[in-house]
């Protein structure tokens, strides 16, 4: 294929011909540049991308750098939650571009990546290293297909890193880490929060369900059905910019989920809904209306930054290690330290896969084999 270039005043232009369109020719025409020489380059460029079904990227030139920036631009913003677009951008600026951003994407190789994930900072969490390790998956996985940009994908092969130190951690040591409080422990928070505060509901539905905030500050009340003893995740509010939340889907297909909860949230559930008609009532007009089910008294929304802001407070005034997010981890403690299914914690908690569950509360399962030793031992002492 070829083009055509032509000065008009000061600047050039180039040209070329497309397929046809109903039997018709298609003639491209753009601006090139001040000079012949720019205008030259650009229709080399135009025409390449043209054969090549408009590809954006060439593998002869693109770096690891601007490679996690489109993908980023063109499929992370595009098909992924605001807040995961958010994580994965952090991944993308703090950590892979650091350590693999000045290679070619044509050059990097399975021992580079490697050698990057094994340089991790020690004090990250298992958490955070799995999410990172996903995010270079993904984003080498796209490079070879739909991109094209490589033959094969380096990432492939990675080995996460075991940390020694997380291998020798005990029972204690973990639930310190993941921040699991006692039945005591949380009856001291509820203490200290009284029934008007914005943060008692969602105190007791995290504690109760093990909901994610963002999945608590988005029921709504057709989320809640009292005769069934259930209560619905179809939906979660998200915080964007300048303190405005918006309303999306679940974090995940497995978010989707119903549940049964307990006479006791149900009765607190039912209070709630008693006060926020009452509320409705003594406002009037100055009321937000919303169907929310965790709301302040004028009926505005308690959002997950609100959340956030009680919790710490909450944090700074006891003496052992609290935040929103021990709730869901104390819950499923709580679940599996008295024989719960870890099927049914999975399910509960919405993870996609029980993996998950069974490695984020492996220090339960390391105290079960322990129970399990102690019981059979229990039972040769007896026999003698």
């Amino acid at each position: 294929m070829q083009g055509h270039l032509r000065k008009r005043g000061d600047s050039w232009y180039y040209s070329f011909e497309g397929a046809k369109i109903k039997g018709k020719r298609k003639r491209f025409e753009t601006y090139g540049g001040k000079t012949r020489v720019q205008a030259e380059s650009a229709l080399r460029k135009a025409l390449d991308e043209y054969e090549n079904g408009g590809a954006p990227i060439k593998l002869s030139n693109i770096s690891v750098s601007d490679y996690f920036d489109y993908w980023h631009k063109n499929f992370v913003v595009k098909t992924l939650k605001y807040n995961t677009q958010t994580n994965y951008r952090n991944v993308i600026d703090k950590y892979i571009k650091p350590a693999l951003g000045m290679y070619k994407m044509k050059a990097v190789s399975a021992v580079s990546i490697q050698q990057a994930v094994n340089n991790l900072p020690t004090n990250l969490a298992k958490h955070t290293i799995d999410i990172i390790i996903s995010v270079i998956r993904k984003g080498f996985k796209m490079a070879v297909f739909p991109y094209q940009v490589l033959n094969q994908n380096p990432a492939d092969y990675i080995i996460p890193p075991i940390n020694k130190d997380d291998l020798e951690r005990t029972v204690q040591e973990r639930r310190t880490e993941l921040k699991i409080i006692s039945l005591s422990q949380f009856k001291e928070i509820l203490s200290m929060v009284p029934e008007a505060s914005p943060f008692y509901l969602p105190l007791q539905i995290g504690f109760n369900t093990g909901l994610r905030r963002g999945e608590i500050s988005g029921l709504t009340w057709d989320n809640i059905n009292f005769e069934e003893q259930t209560l619905t995740v179809n939906k979660q509010m998200i915080m964007k910019p300048k303190s405005e939340f918006a309303i999306t889907s679940p974090k995940t297909k497995a978010s989707y989920r119903t549940i049964a909860i307990g006479k006791t949230l149900v009765e607190i559930l039912k209070h709630a809904r008693k006060e926020q008609l009452a509320n409705h009532l003594r406002y009037g007009k100055f009321y937000y209306e919303s169907n929310f089910v965790c709301t302040k008294a004028n009926g505005k929304p308690v959002t997950p930054s609100v959340i956030h802001y009680y919790a710490g407070k909450v944090s700074k005034d006891v003496d052992f290690p609290f935040n929103f997010h021990s709730l869901r981890h104390t819950h499923a403690t709580m679940l599996l330290e008295h024989n719960a299914n870890y099927k049914e914690i999975q399910q509960r908690l919405g993870h996609s896969r029980i993996a998950t569950t069974m490695d984020t509360y492996s220090h339960v399962t390391q105290k079960m084999k322990r129970d399990t030793v102690d019981i059979f031992e229990q039972m040769l002492d007896n026999s003698h």
